[in-house]
């Protein structure tokens, strides 16, 4: 049986690939631990800055293995939620993820899509939250911190398609980019992101996740700032890039 999540290292990049395109990489209870559990590897390792998570084949993820879960329900089984589990620990890591969304992300793939930092989209992406029509409520909590209340009721009440162009306008995901140009846009996006300061990119993650929560973001950054300026990795960099513009060694 094949791996359900492939991961790879290169670059400071940790690429977390869903890998069951049977069934386009719809959510069940094994797909879900190997998320979680590939999340795990690539926190720990310090080689990874950044993670991209991505699907195969044309499809990011089309939602909840609903079989399985119909089999659970059936059963009494009322907390069985593989997908908000997988969600959940992808939103809790420390680094910056990137969801690279090609192809469909519906239901449980639009919730992981939403649990990730930056969300980069290819015009033939497709995304839908029908949690309402399925008597279930998916997204309520991530979505609005995306597109806003309004809209976020509209596409959750109505669940209704949302192609790429309308993602891109309203603000579900940070851009859409031609299906031919988006492997490069997403390598390029992400050793980006790779190349800045492991410290500093986990303090601004937690700045703005409080300042989007309301947390105390504005004590985070002061904590930040006493943490890193000055320091090893901030001296390192700043001399770095002053001798970048300057031409000359900055003073130490």
């Amino acid at each position: 049986m094949p791996d359900l999540v492939l991961v790879e290292v290169a670059d400071g990049v940790g690429r977390l690939r869903l890998n069951r395109p049977d069934k386009r990489h719809a959510i069940n209870s094994e797909l879900s631990r190997a998320i979680q559990d590939a999340m795990v590897r690539l926190d720990e390792d310090d080689a990874v800055v950044a993670i991209v998570i991505e699907g195969t084949d044309g499809a990011f993820c089309a939602g909840a293995d609903m079989a399985e879960a119909m089999g659970h329900y059936e059963t009494g089984d009322r907390r069985f939620n593989p997908s908000q589990d997988a969600a959940t620990r992808v939103g809790a890591s420390m680094k910056p993820v990137i969801a690279a969304i090609d192809g469909p992300a519906y239901g449980a793939g639009a919730l992981l899509a939403c649990s990730c930092d930056i969300r980069i989209a290819s015009e033939r992406s497709r995304f839908r939250f029908p949690g309402s029509e399925y008597g279930l409520v998916v997204g309520a909590v991530g979505l609005p911190r995306l597109v806003g209340g309004a809209v976020a009721k509209e596409l959750i009440f109505t669940g209704r398609v949302v192609d790429a162009t309308e993602a891109a306008r309203i603000g579900l995901v940070n851009r859409t980019v031609p299906n031919e140009d988006f492997a490069s846009a997403i390598d390029e996006l992400a050793r980006g992101i790779a190349a800045a300061s492991p410290l500093a990119l986990r303090w601004s993650k937690a700045t703005i996740d409080a300042a989007i929560s309301g947390g105390d973001a504005r004590g985070l950054e002061l904590q930040a700032d006493l943490l890193l300026r000055g320091g090893a990795d901030h001296m390192t960099r700043f001399g770095q890039a002053t001798t970048r513009v300057t031409g000359r060694p900055s003073a130490s």
